[in-house]
C-alpha cells in the first residue's frame, strides 16, 4: 500500500536525514504534485535552522544558519542554475540585478519531489554556499510507482485578503492549476513525464517609507542659524548625544501588484539494461511582475518651528517635528514591471560498465533573463505631481510610525504665488507636475557546467568516486536612467493636471487603508492621488518636450557583465562499516578549485554636477565611455569529512568538518565606477557626496565549518536531535572609504571662497540672513542671472525677501529655480566624493545550535514538529556607530523557530503552523550616514487542510498569515521607521485528482 499525507512526507524526510553521512535535512512531497506549502521557501522554512525572507508577503529567498540569500547554493538536481532578479518590492525604482540569491518564487512547488538542505560540505557538490547548498529534486518518470499512464491534476482558486483595498478592478479570485502526466513501460525501461503549472495572483499593499534618517551633529542643530532651527523655534528635550536623527521626510504608499507564473518540466529517462542509464530533461519558468504605486509626501522644509527629541542614550532622534512654510505635497505616481524568464535543458549517463566500476556524465545549459515589461520599455516609470498647497505641517513619530497633521492654503493670492484653485479643500484643480524618470534594469545569467565522475564500488556498501567538473558562469546587469524636467519641483503649472489628465488622476483615501498602523490622518491628510505613472507620462512627456531644457536627459548608465570560470577535481571516500558493533558511516573527501574572472563595464562618464534647486542635485551622465576590463582569479582545496555512528540503538551521533566557499555578489564585482549627488549644498554642511567602485578582485568567503550531534530515533515518525555547529570565516567583505574626486566635477553648492556659492554665502552671514538651502541657492543663481553682478543680485534678493519672516517669496523663487540651474565652473573646488570600495579585510566566527523535535502519539494521528535555531557570532552591529565610519556585520544574522501541530489519519490531513525569525540586520552602511536596516522580528501563522474523498480525488483549504503580520524595516532604533508593509491572509481552496 503506498502511503501519503504529511505523516509519510515527514517520514521520508527522516529516512534522508539518518541515512545521510552528513548533516542533512530534507522536505519531501505529500504525494505526487502536492508539496506541503505552495510556495519552496515557505516549506524551507520548516527546516531546522532556515529562514526566508520575503517579497510581497511571499516567501523569496532562504537564509541558513544566519548566512542569507548569496551565502547559501542552490542548484537542481545537482546543477548549479542561472538565476537573476530586480527586486523593486520595497519601492525601489532603482534597483538592479547584483545578486547571486535564488528567487524561490519561479518554481512551482508542485513540480518538485524533494528538498535537501546539506549544511556540511561535500566533495562532490558544487561550491557557493557556506550557509548550506539546497538542492531542488524534481520527478523522474522511472521513479513514478505505477506503469503506464499515471500523474495528477489540480486547480486552486486563490483569495487575497488584501483585494478588498483595490483602488482598481482587481481580480477577487485567481487561479492556479497544476498538472503533472507520467508515463513508463512496464519494463521500466523508458519513461517520460511532463510538468505544467500556472498561478496568477493580484493583491495590495500599504505602506509607509520615510526617506531615511540623517545622523546631524547635535551643534548644527542647536546652532539656530536657520539651518534646521532658529531663533523662534520650539525645542522640547533639547538633546546632549553627540550626534540626533533628523528624517529627510514622512510619506505613505498604496501599491497594486500582480505576479504571473508559469512553470514547464520534461524529462524523458531511457534504460535499455540495467547497466545504462540515459536521462534528458528540460525546464522552462516565466514570472511576470509588476507594482501601480502611489505616494503620498510630505517633505520637511527647514528650519523647523518645533521639533522634540526622544530620550535615547545613546543617539537622540526628533520624533516631532513642525514648520509652517508654505510648500509642497507630493503624490508622485510609479509603475514597476519586470519579467523574468529561466530555462534549462541537459543530459546525464550513468553506465556501470563492470560490476563496480561505473561512469557518470552530465552537462547542463541555463540562462535566466530580468527585463523591462512596462508598456514603454522601462523597468519602472515615476512621475512626480503635487499641490504646492500646505500651509503647516507637523508629524509626530514617537510611535515608530508617522503621523502626519497640516493646513491648507490654496489660494495664489495669499500663499506667496505657489497656485491653487482657492476653494480651501485638496483636490486636482491644485495639482500640477514636477519631473519625470524612466528607468531600464535589465540581467542576464547564463551557466554551462560539465561533470565526469568515475566510481569504485569497494562492497560492503563503501565506495569512492574521483570526478571533475567545469562551469562556465556569466552574468550582465545593464541599467541607465533618464529624468525630463515638467512643471519643475516647485510645481510651476498648478491646474495642469485636472485640464490635461483629469480622467487619468482619481482621488481616493491612502491612510484609510491602513489597518495595523494609526496615520491619525484628518481633512487634506485623508485625500490622495492615483494613477498609471506610464499613461501620465505619455501626456506630460510630449507637453514639455519642446520647451527649453524641458527634455528626457540622461541621468546616468552602466553595463557590467562578470564572467566566472571554474575547474575542479575532487575524490570522496563513503565508508561504511562497524566499530565496536555499531553502525558507522565515514564520508571523507577534497575538492580542488580554479576560478578565473573577467569583469568588464560600459558606463556613461559623468560631464557635470548640476544645483537645481535649494536641496536638488543631479550627477549629468554623459554618453558611454570606453570599457573598462579586469581580471582576476584564485584557488582553493576544500576538504571535508563526515562521521556517524549508531552509538546506541536508534541513537546517531555525528561529527563534520568541512571548508565551504560562497563568492561575492556579482555588484561588488563589477568595473563600473558610480558617482552621486549630495543630498544639500556642501556650504551648509551637507557630508561627502557618496560615490562607489567595486571591486573584481575580491576572493570568495571561505569558512572552516564543524558540526556535531545527536539524534534519537525513538519511535516511527519520532525523532530528537541537538546540534552545534561553529563556523570560522575569512575573506568577509567589508569596505574601505576614501575621499577624491572622480570624472574632473565641480562643486557648485561649495561656498569655498572665490565661487558664486562662496560670495552667496559671505552676503547671507554679513546681513544677517537665515542660511537656508533655499536663500544661498536663490543668491547664486542670481549672480550667474546677473553675469556675476553683486548690486544686481543684492537688489533682485532684496525685492523678493520677506524681512518680517527672513524667507523669500514663492513664487519669486519658484520661478528662479526653474530659469536657473547652477553647473560648477572652474572658480569652484573639485568635488570631494566619499569613494566606498569593497576589500577582503575581515574574519569572524559564527555558532550555535539546534533543536529539533517530531512526535505522533500514537495511532492517534496527532502529532507535532517543533525546531528552534540559536546563531551568534562576532559579527553584530553597533546602531550606533560612527556615522563618518563604514559599518562591518554579517547580514542574515537571527535566530528561528517552528512550531507545527499535526493531524494525519482517515484521509484527513491537517497542520498548523506558526514560523518566527527574530530581527536581524538586512543591510549596512545605507546613505551617506552608514545607517544599519534591520528588519523587525516577524511571525506567520498558517494552517492546512486537506481530505481524501476518494483514493484518487482529494480537496484541501490552506491559509497563510493568519494574523496579518506586517513586514517593518528600521534604521538605528525602532523609531526610526524606514519600511512598513501591511499585509494580509491568503487563503487557497484546492481540489487534486490523481490517475
Amino acid at each position: 500500500m503506498v502511503v501519503t499525507g504529511i505523516r509519510a512526507s515527514l517520514n521520508r524526510a527522516i529516512d534522508i536525514k539518518r541515512n545521510s553521512a552528513g548533516v542533512v535535512d530534507a522536505i519531501s512531497a505529500e504525494d505526487i504534485g502536492k508539496f506541503p506549502d505552495t510556495n519552496l521557501a515557505e516549506s524551507l522554512q520548516r527546516i531546522t535552522g532556515v529562514s526566508i525572507t520575503r517579497a510581497n508577503g511571499e516567501g523569496s529567498q532562504v537564509a541558513v544558519r544566519g548566512f542569507s540569500g548569496g551565502f547559501n547554493l542552490v542548484t537542481l538536481n545537482g546543477r548549479q542554475l542561472a538565476s537573476t532578479s530586480i527586486d523593486t518590492s520595497t519601492g525601489n525604482a532603482f534597483a538592479v540585478g547584483t545578486g547571486r540569491s535564488f528567487d524561490f518564487q519561479n518554481l512551482a512547488s508542485e513540480g518538485v519531489a524533494t528538498l535537501e538542505v546539506y549544511k556540511t560540505g561535500r566533495a562532490n557538490i558544487p561550491s557557493g554556499g557556506i550557509g548550506a547548498a539546497i538542492n531542488v529534486v524534481t520527478r523522474r518518470p522511472l521513479d513514478a510507482r505505477e506503469d503506464g499512464l499515471s500523474g495528477s491534476i489540480g486547480a486552486k482558486a486563490l483569495y487575497d485578503r488584501s483585494v478588498e483595498n483595490a483602488e482598481a478592478n482587481l481580480k477577487k479570485v485567481t487561479p492556479e492549476l497544476s498538472g503533472l502526466i507520467n508515463w513508463k513501460n512496464p519494463s521500466e525501461t523508458f519513461g517520460v513525464n511532463v510538468f505544467g503549472s500556472y498561478q496568477l495572483r493580484e493583491s495590495t499593499s500599504v505602506q509607509s517609507n520615510p526617506n531615511y534618517w540623517n545622523i546631524v551633529p547635535v551643534a548644527d542643530v542647536l546652532a539656530r542659524n536657520g539651518v534646521y532651527t532658529d531663533a523662534a523655534t520650539k525645542i522640547t528635550n533639547s538633546p546632549t548625544t553627540p550626534y540626533v536623527q533628523i528624517p529627510n521626510d514622512s510619506r505613505y504608499q498604496f501599491s497594486e501588484n500582480r505576479r504571473e507564473r508559469l512553470n514547464g518540466q520534461a524529462n524523458i529517462q531511457f534504460k535499455p539494461t540495467d547497466r545504462l542509464e540515459i536521462t534528458i530533461d528540460g525546464l522552462y519558468a516565466r514570472n511576470k511582475l509588476s507594482d501601480e504605486r502611489s505616494e503620498q509626501t510630505n517633505w520637511f522644509q527647514r528650519p523647523f518651528t518645533e521639533i522634540t527629541f526622544d530620550d535615547n542614550k545613546q543617539m537622540q532622534s526628533a520624533v516631532i517635528l513642525a514648520e509652517s512654510k508654505q510648500a509642497d505635497k507630493g503624490y508622485e505616481q510609479q509603475r514597476f514591471a519586470t519579467k523574468t524568464e529561466l530555462y534549462s535543458f541537459g543530459g546525464n549517463l550513468k553506465w556501470n560498465f563492470t560490476d563496480v566500476l561505473s561512469l557518470k556524465l552530465d552537462a547542463n545549459h541555463s540562462k535566466s533573463t530580468t527585463d523591462p515589461d512596462n508598456a514603454n520599455g522601462t523597468s519602472a516609470t515615476t512621475i512626480s505631481i503635487g499641490a504646492p498647497v500646505r500651509a503647516t505641517h507637523k508629524v509626530d513619530f514617537t510611535s515608530g510610525f508617522p503621523q502626519q497633521s497640516e493646513t491648507l492654503n490654496d489660494c495664489n493670492a495669499t500663499n506667496g504665488g505657489r497656485g491653487g484653485n482657492c476653494n480651501n479643500i485638496l483636490d486636482i484643480g491644485d495639482m500640477g507636475t514636477q519631473i519625470a524618470r524612466e528607468i531600464f534594469s535589465e540581467q542576464e545569467s547564463r551557466v554551462n557546467q560539465f561533470n565526469a565522475e568515475l566510481g569504485w564500488d569497494l562492497g560492503n556498501e563503501s565506495r569512492f568516486v574521483f570526478g571533475g567538473n567545469y562551469v562556465d558562469a556569466k552574468t550582465r546587469s545593464a541599467s541607465s536612467n533618464t529624468q525630463q524636467l515638467l512643471g519643475d519641483w516647485g510645481i510651476t503649472d498648478t491646474g495642469l493636471v485636472s485640464q490635461l489628465a483629469g480622467d487619468l488622476v482619481s482621488t481616493y483615501c491612502l491612510t484609510c487603508k491602513f489597518d495595523k498602523f494609526d496615520p491619525a490622518s484628518t481633512g487634506s491628510a485623508l485625500v490622495a492621488f492615483r494613477g498609471d505613472a506610464v499613461d501620465l507620462l505619455n501626456v506630460f512627456g510630449p507637453y514639455y518636450a519642446n520647451v527649453p531644457g524641458r527634455g528626457r536627459v540622461l541621468q546616468g548608465s552602466s553595463d557590467d557583465t562578470v564572467g566566472e570560470k571554474t575547474w575542479a577535481v575532487y575524490g570522496q571516500l563513503n565508508w561504511t562499516g562497524d566499530i565496536g558493533g555499531r553502525r558507522a558511516n565515514a564520508l571523507i573527501g577534497a575538492r580542488y578549485e580554479q576560478t578565473r574572472v573577467n569583469s568588464l563595464a560600459l558606463q556613461s562618464i559623468p560631464t557635470a554636477l548640476e544645483w537645481q534647486s535649494d536641496n536638488d542635485f543631479a550627477v549629468l551622465g554623459g554618453a558611454a565611455g570606453g570599457a573598462v576590463n579586469v581580471k582576476a582569479s584564485y584557488d582553493n582545496l576544500l576538504p571535508s569529512l563526515d562521521f556517524n555512528i549508531e552509538v546506541l540503538d536508534n541513537v546517531v551521533a555525528r561529527t563534520s568538518f568541512s571548508r565551504t566557499l560562497a563568492r561575492a555578489d556579482y555588484g561588488n564585482l563589477f568595473a563600473s565606477v558610480s558617482a552621486n549627488a549630495p543630498n544639500r549644498p556642501t556650504a551648509l554642511g551637507a557630508g561627502a557626496a557618496p560615490a562607489s567602485r567595486q571591486n573584481p578582485g575580491l576572493l570568495p568567503l571561505v569558512s572552516d565549518n564543524f558540526d556535531v550531534s545527536v539524534e534519537w530515533y525513538y519511535k516511527p515518525t519520532s525523532f530528537v536531535s541537538v546540534g552545534f555547529f561553529n563556523k570560522n570565516v575569512r575573506n568577509f567583505v567589508g569596505n574601505q572609504v576614501t575621499s577624491g574626486n572622480l570624472f574632473g566635477l565641480r562643486d557648485p553648492g561649495s561656498g569655498a571662497a572665490g565661487s558664486r556659492s562662496g560670495t552667496a554665502l559671505d552676503y547671507l552671514r554679513s546681513n544677517g540672513i537665515a542660511q537656508t538651502d533655499e536663500n544661498l541657492f536663490a543668491y547664486t543663481a542670481l549672480l550667474q542671472q546677473n553675469a556675476g553682478n553683486r548690486a544686481a543680485a543684492t537688489a533682485a534678493f532684496q525685492g523678493a525677501l520677506d524681512p518680517a519672516t527672513g524667507k523669500l517669496n514663492g513664487a519669486f523663487y519658484n520661478k528662479l529655480a526653474l530659469d536657473v540651474n547652477l553647473v560648477g565652473d572652474s572658480n569652484d573646488p573639485l568635488v570631494n566624493f566619499a569613494i566606498s570600495e569593497p576589500i577582503n579585510n575581515r574574519e569572524a566566527n559564527i555558532h550555535g545550535f539546534e533543536i529539533a523535535w517530531t512526535n505522533f502519539f500514537g495511532q492517534t494521528g496527532f502529532g507535532f514538529a517543533a525546531s528552534y535555531t540559536k546563531v551568534s557570532g562576532d559579527v553584530n552591529v553597533d546602531p550606533y556607530a560612527d556615522p563618518n565610519v563604514n559599518i562591518f556585520a554579517l547580514t542574515g544574522l537571527g535566530d528561528s523557530a517552528n512550531l507545527t501541530a499535526i493531524y494525519d489519519k482517515n484521509g484527513i490531513s491537517a497542520r498548523v503552523s506558526y514560523n518566527w525569525r527574530d530581527k536581524y540586520l538586512a543591510a549596512t552602511n545605507q546613505g551617506a550616514n552608514r545607517n544599519p536596516l534591520f528588519t523587525a522580528a516577524f511571525g506567520t501563522l498558517d494552517a492546512s487542510l486537506s481530505y481524501d474523498v476518494t483514493k484518487d480525488f482529494s480537496v484541501s483549504l490552506e491559509a497563510v498569515n493568519l494574523t496579518s503580520e506586517p513586514f517593518r524595516q528600521y534604521a538605528r532604533t525602532e523609531t526610526n521607521l524606514v519600511y512598513v508593509q501591511e499585509l494580509k491572509p491568503r487563503f487557497y481552496l484546492g481540489a487534486r485528482y490523481r490517475f
